[in-house]
């Protein structure tokens, strides 16, 4: 059911151009909560914003479609601590 299939490769450079934030909603002023604004959010994962910044109807961000952009940024994070830590053993070593 799917083609075109790659793998992401530019997870780290893609999550930190991502801006969280904390923020309240004007219709629930007394809860804050932890997010993004969907137009920046838009720049960096476009399928997971709907609606137009300063449209009719709010924006909205599917969380959900953040998970395979922050799954490849650990990853790649977990590669690279690994590698650091095999440098560094290897330098005890000598």
């Amino acid at each position: 059911l799917k083609e075109n299939v790659i793998t992401l490769t530019d997870g780290i450079s893609r999550v930190k151009q991502l801006l969280p934030k904390r923020f309240n909603f004007i219709a629930d002023a007394d809860t804050t909560v932890d997010g993004f604004l969907a137009h920046e959010a838009q720049t960096v994962v476009p399928e997971a914003v709907t609606g137009e910044k300063d449209g009719e109807k709010m924006q909205g961000i599917d969380q959900s479609k953040l998970v395979p952009l922050l799954t490849a940024a650990l990853q790649e994070a977990i590669t690279r601590i690994e590698t650091l830590e095999t440098e560094v053993s290897a330098l005890k070593s000598q």
